[in-house]
């Protein structure tokens, strides 16, 4: 069997893998990949997610709502998010955050719905699951001065920002999550900030069905292809694959504690 390893971020209910999620699952085992965290975008798809997780060993869900949603969605409550999170398979809070690239125009409700996630992370203890993009300075900002209220845990999910916001998260005591960006051939800038941070708080995803990491770039992501993230990872940490993969998969039962094997 190969070595086990965990996909930390994946849309398993998003149409192009839910069209044969059974062969995507059983090929995301036999690759190793024996956990996996699907993520809730906009919580009206709650109940397809949590299906999801409840018919599926080993995987589990988070619930937020994106922010390049939240100006389509109805505000989120934290005593929405709060109820959610008593479900045995609820293990994060998000993803939520800010993304300035598409949608700068919803900037002042992302940054609401962003103290709200927070909130929610704090008063549960579940992770908060972070997408940043364009948006650094904001979002050291608002993470840093959230915590100094009261502190919570953290990933910056598919982390791609720069070497300033991944300190910042860092020095909180957060995780950067590595996905298939870091394996781009022209990602050296963003492998040299994975390689100066502690790899005890280094995490592996898919982001699946988006980012697939070579060979494979260009095509369909799926959770079986954390492997080949993990592997990149291995090298830059001048790891072993199985170390890297027995590593990253104890930073993940530190965070996602819910989902701890």
């Amino acid at each position: 069997m190969p070595p086990a390893l965990v996909d930390s971020h994946c849309h398993l209910d998003f149409p192009q893998l839910a069209e044969d999620l059974d062969d995507v699952i059983a090929r995301a085992r036999d690759a190793g990949v024996t956990r996996m965290v699907t993520i809730c975008t906009r919580l009206r798809q709650l109940p397809q997610i949590r299906a999801i997780a409840e018919s599926h060993e080993g995987i589990f869900f988070a619930a937020g709502t994106h922010p390049m949603s939240v100006a389509d969605e109805p505000m989120v409550t934290v005593e929405e998010l709060t109820a959610i999170a008593d479900h045995p398979r609820m293990v994060g809070i998000g993803e939520s955050g800010l993304d300035y690239h598409y949608t700068a125009q919803s900037k002042a409700a992302q940054q609401e719905s962003l103290h709200l996630h927070i909130e929610a992370a704090r008063r549960t203890r579940l992770p908060l699951i972070i997408h940043a993009r364009d948006a650094d300075d904001d979002m050291a900002r608002i993470l840093t001065e959230e915590y100094r209220a009261g502190p919570y845990s953290c990933v910056m999910h598919c982390f791609s920002s720069g070497a300033g916001l991944a300190q910042a998260a860092l020095d909180l005591g957060f995780y950067l999550s590595m996905s298939g960006i870091a394996a781009f051939p022209k990602s050296e800038s963003l492998r040299a900030i994975f390689a100066s941070a502690p790899l005890e708080r280094i995490l592996v995803e898919t982001d699946a069905p988006y980012l697939a990491p070579p060979p494979y770039r260009g095509k369909r992501n799926e959770p079986a292809y954390t492997v080949h993230t993990a592997q990149v990872g291995a090298e830059i940490f001048g790891l072993d694959y199985a170390d890297f993969a027995a590593a990253t998969s104890a930073n993940f039962d530190r965070l996602f504690w819910k989902a701890a094997a």
